[in-house]
């Protein structure tokens, strides 16, 4: 578990988005919400979950329990029971695609039901299932998924291992970086990694050779759903850019990197990143975030301010989000152990400049599109979001507590990350793990 003041609090502020499903003395008839690390009554996150008996649909998780939620659309306002009807299909797209209102509607509904107090408890009751006996599945239908690379301690210290002179690219500062992922291959937590093939080809050897990738590598980075999304041709204003995301959970950006180093001339990762992405099951709603919302912080002195299609005022005050990130990797002999911590305020770019660049060419984002941050680092190394940084590209391998020593990721381990938003005046929230094991290449 993340330690309590690793959020970097600060004082809550206030505001529209800041209402009472946020109430610190908010408390629930399920026990297990009360103080939970991740799931209190303050957060509500969506996710698609079965039952052993039953077909993958949509849930809330509340503490130790997940709330069927389509089961009890009739005891919601009614202007919640469209989103909530909406997740009886087996993935979240037909909730993202109703946008914001609902959402919100539906969020306040359950907030209300859910209450110490609620006079419809007994009726939630039947509905309620341990966490721990159901399945949690990908939370929608991946249409297109696309990965930035707004960490720019990531981004330098990367560039630093192989441009040392020049380790940012002249259109960095200017452009929120990005390629186009593979949706098919992206799989909800818990899922076994494959060990890739592909070409590699060290420095001194004279032609590739074929086989399993020796540097394998985990990114911790934000994942952002894409709401009701926009028409192709018609890009989504900065300042409108906010409301067209559903929410957020963690993304695991596995990366081989040998396979990357010899492929990526000039076109960028093909097979170092297409055979796997792993995903948190449950969606963050923006409105659960809504009191870890902060500043983007200041760019330093010298740096190009965005351009007009990328500045908003508001965004600037208000689009950052306040999350500690950690990494913890488990071996077969021991662990987990933390790798290391960070923060999503070190992001060179808002959520809402990913989006409003994503579309100013006119390019359709769609319900359920997904999006990866770009690797989470900060300025120190205890803060490093990828293997790559930690051991210097292999150089300078990492020794665990248990005595073992990794440069990149070994056949059976397992790299965990998690997340927590925590500030004065607010409960803390989490969004619970997305893991992932390593298994040997077929």
């Amino acid at each position: 578990m993340i330690p309590a003041g690793t959020g970097c609090p600060r004082p809550l502020t206030g505001g529209a988005e800041v209402d009472a499903t946020h109430d610190p003395k908010l408390t629930s008839f399920v026990a297990s919400a009360n103080g939970h690390p991740d799931f209190p009554i303050q957060n509500l996150p969506l996710g698609i979950f079965s039952t052993a008996s039953g077909k993958p649909h949509g849930g809330v998780a509340i503490g130790d329990m997940i709330l069927d939620v389509p089961a009890i659309a009739t005891l919601l306002p009614a202007e919640a029971r469209a989103a909530a009807e909406a997740m009886g299909a087996e993935s979240l797209n037909a909730v993202f695609a109703l946008g914001p209102a609902p959402r919100r509607a539906l969020r306040a509904g359950l907030s209300a039901l859910l209450t110490a107090a609620s006079a419809k408890a007994e009726q939630l009751r039947p509905h309620l299932h341990a966490a721990s006996a159901c399945t949690l599945h990908l939370p929608a239908r991946i249409g297109d998924y696309t990965d930035f690379y707004a960490g720019i301690h990531h981004a330098t210290n990367a560039g630093t291992l192989f441009r040392p002179d020049n380790p940012l690219l002249p259109n960095y500062k200017y452009v929120p970086v990005g390629y186009h992922g593979r949706a098919s291959s992206v799989r909800v937590s818990g899922s076994e990694v494959r060990r890739p093939k592909g070409q590699r080809k060290l420095p001194e050897e004279t032609a590739p050779t074929f086989g399993p990738c020796r540097n394998l590598d985990y990114e911790m980075e934000l994942g952002i759903w894409i709401g009701s999304g926009n028409a192709l041709g018609e890009p989504v204003p900065i300042a409108a850019a906010g409301e067209a995301i559903a929410g957020y959970g963690l993304l695991n950006d596995w990366s081989a990197r040998d396979i990357q180093g010899w492929e990526a001339q000039p076109l960028g990762p093909f097979l170092a990143k297409n055979f796997h992405t792993s995903i948190s099951p449950w969606v963050i709603t923006p409105e659960a975030l809504a009191p870890f919302r902060i500043a983007q912080p200041p760019r330093p002195e010298g740096d190009p301010r965005p351009l007009d299609y990328l500045w908003d005022e508001a965004d600037q005050a208000r689009g950052a989000l306040d999350l500690a990130v950690e990494v913890l990797l488990e071996t077969p002999k021991g662990g987990p152990f933390r790798l290391s911590l960070s923060n999503t305020s070190f992001l060179y770019w808002t959520p809402a400049q990913m989006v409003a660049h994503h579309t100013v060419g006119g390019c359709n984002l769609a319900p359920g599109d997904l999006l990866g941050s770009g690797t989470i680092s900060s300025p120190t190394e205890d803060g490093y979001g990828a293997l790559l940084e930690i051991t210097r590209a292999g150089r300078k391998p990492v020794t665990l507590p248990n005595g073992e020593e990794r440069r990149f990721l070994e056949d059976g381990d397992t790299v965990i990350f998690r997340a927590r938003a925590a500030r004065d005046g607010a409960v803390p929230i989490g969004f619970g793990e997305c893991r992932g094991r390593i298994r040997p290449a077929t």
